[in-house]
């Protein structure tokens, strides 16, 4: 009686465990697949754990209605949860280029995850409140609950998003759960009902669930080839970002997370206007540093003059850059930049990188995605700026992309207003991109007296860039904006302007 009991008691705590790591990164997956395609990981992930806890409180109150044959209806809620959690992403990637209303499925998807997964724990206590003594079985239920949370949310962006992905980490925690309800029914056969039929449930479940797993990558690719509507190439998912490389006649494409990274038909337009205005102003070129930029591109343009000593690039994501170094087309739009001996790349957090660096560099091109998320917007702080000022030799010259002055002015202006607190000559600029439409640029020098009209050196090789600075920062009346605020680390100003301003052209 007592070793039954044990058993009886350790097999619920660990489906409690299950149930917590489970539940997590469902909630993980939805948070991150709504940033992929929706963009803005703060808002969604604000917004997913938001419709989340409340579901699951919703869960947890309805539970109170469910008095008769607890063990067989738990046991039937792990099985749903493990079919609708594991189907949940596959769903989401098929039907976001069909649904009137993907936001709507997204968080009815959440809020039936979290409500069943609400259901659980209510329902477990139930089961062992006549069995445990209320403070142990509260004690106990809480701790393997909480330690489940905790190993999904280490496990989930360092293993599973790299190595399964997003579809196929919500596909194999599907797994576990009707694993767990497997379990229970050959385990616990004497004290359920109707074990047979639960039985048959749970394997006809996971085996639903192992055969879209098989097939997960070509359902992505499936989903993807919708998304793009182009030729995808190659698809890689690190810690950081979904990242999908597509071909289109003469014409490769890079997407970040669903957000059009660069065109090779017209990429160079961007890094000519992105470097080699602050190459050709700078009194010295010897020390390059490069933050952002992991594609290459920006350094192959800073290559092409023979001055240049030392490129020190900074990028967080290693995939990105790996990605760049060894893919053959990759390599061939960076022109082998990123093997180039002198370039050496660190893949590091920038603002955390800045802040050791005892480095004194000549140029420093900065040039990191738009300012979407938080994470994002303190790379554009006034904080941060003053962090790289330190690290410039005097007469350095400073060059930030600062996305659409078009499409975003109060964006573009305030990264502009922003970086003037900080140095003593500051100017704006502006280059038509036939992908993008017209981008914005800032450019700095850490000194009075040079002129942001002065040539320096030049390269012969240029396609778009024609070194006449005066003709790049004039800006007509609708790309301008007034009374914009700075962008401090404590007001993130500039990520509510950015999401204002895009979130209109959705």
């Amino acid at each position: 009686m007592g070793k039954n009991f044990l058993k009886f008691e350790y097999l619920l705590l660990f489906a409690v465990f299950t149930i917590a790591t489970c539940g997590l990164v469902y909630e993980l997956v939805a948070g991150t697949l709504a940033s992929y395609l929706l963009g803005d990981s703060v808002k969604q992930f604000s917004f997913i754990i938001g419709v989340y806890l409340f579901s699951m409180g919703v869960g947890s109150y309805f539970s109170k209605f469910l008095t008769k044959n607890l063990l067989n209806t738990f046991v039937e809620i792990e099985i749903l949860v493990g079919l609708i959690g594991g189907l949940s992403s596959v769903f989401l990637f098929l039907l976001f280029e069909s649904v009137y209303s993907f936001q709507l499925l997204l968080y009815f998807l959440v809020f039936v995850t979290g409500c069943l997964v609400g259901l659980e724990i209510p329902l477990l206590m139930n089961i062992l409140k006549d069995k445990i003594e209320f403070r142990d079985l509260v004690s106990n239920v809480f701790t393997f609950d909480y330690i489940g949370a905790l190993l999904a949310s280490v496990l989930f962006p360092l293993f599973l998003v790299p190595k399964l992905g997003i579809m196929g980490t919500s596909l194999f925690f599907g797994m576990i759960n009707i694993s767990i309800a497997i379990a229970l029914c050959f385990l616990l056969k004497k004290e359920l009902k109707k074990v047979y039929f639960l039985k048959s449930k749970a394997i006809v479940s996971i085996l639903i669930l192992l055969t879209v797993f098989i097939f997960s990558d070509k359902i992505l690719a499936y989903s993807e080839g919708k998304l793009y509507g182009e030729n995808i190439i190659y698809t890689n998912t690190t810690a950081y970002q979904r990242i999908v490389l597509t071909h289109n006649k003469s014409d490769y494409r890079l997407y970040l997370n669903n957000n059009l990274q660069f065109s090779s038909a017209d990429e160079y337009r961007y890094h000519e206007a992105l470097v080699h205005p602050a190459m050709s102003m700078a009194k010295k070129v010897d020390n390059v540093l490069i933050l952002g930029g992991g594609d290459g591109l920006a350094a192959r343009e800073i290559l092409k003059y023979k001055e240049v000593k030392k490129i020190t690039l900074v990028d967080l994501d290693e995939g990105m850059t790996r990605m760049f170094k060894t893919n053959a087309i990759l390599r061939g739009f960076n022109q082998n930049s990123l093997n180039n001996p002198k370039v050496t790349v660190y893949n590091k957090d920038a603002y955390i990188w800045s802040k050791n660096c005892t480095e004194k560099f000549d140029v420093v091109i900065i040039d990191f995605p738009d300012p979407s998320n938080y994470s994002l917007g303190k790379l554009y702080s006034l904080n941060f700026y003053a962090t790289v000022q330190k690290s410039l030799n005097p007469d350095a010259v400073v060059v930030i992309q600062t996305t659409s002055p078009y499409f975003a002015p109060k964006s573009f202006w305030c990264i502009n207003k922003t970086v003037m607190q900080v140095f003593p000559q500051v100017d704006a600029y502006h280059a038509y991109v036939p992908s993008f439409g017209e981008w914005g640029y800032t450019i700095a020098i850490n000194s009075f007296g040079s002129t942001f009209n002065t040539v320096n050196r030049k390269v012969d090789s240029l396609r778009f860039y024609n070194y006449q600075f005066e003709k790049f920062n004039y800006f007509s009346e609708d790309m301008l904006s007034k009374n914009i605020e700075i962008n401090r680390l404590d007001n993130q100003i500039l990520v509510r302007y950015f999401d204002e301003e895009w979130g209109k052209l959705q």
